[in-house]
């Protein structure tokens, strides 16, 4: 599940940065870390923290939603899979 969603987040990041015409080097020096790394995001290998898509986003010139668009329902998370302690709380009587 987490792959799928690594993998359509690195795909909308290295479609943006050609779009755009950002080299993975420059894109990597623009917000710390090595052009690898920048691969390694775009291949779905690694997981970009929240911190670092956001200033991704930002030197892309996109919102955090443009990585997050196009997903299907199939690869959202659904409540039944989430850890218990991550699921909301239920109202009694509602």
């Amino acid at each position: 599940m987490t792959r799928d969603i690594d993998c359509h987040i690195g795909a909308r990041l290295r479609r943006r940065r050609r779009l755009i015409g950002i080299t993975q080097s420059a894109l990597g020096n623009a917000v710390g870390v090595r052009f690898q790394q920048i691969q390694k995001y775009e291949c779905g290998a690694n997981v970009v923290s929240a911190a670092r898509l956001w200033w991704i986003a930002l030197r892309l010139g996109v919102g955090m939603d443009y990585f997050f668009d196009g997903l299907h329902s199939d690869e959202q998370i659904e409540l039944g899979r989430l850890p218990v302690g991550l699921q909301p709380a239920v109202e009694v009587g509602a």
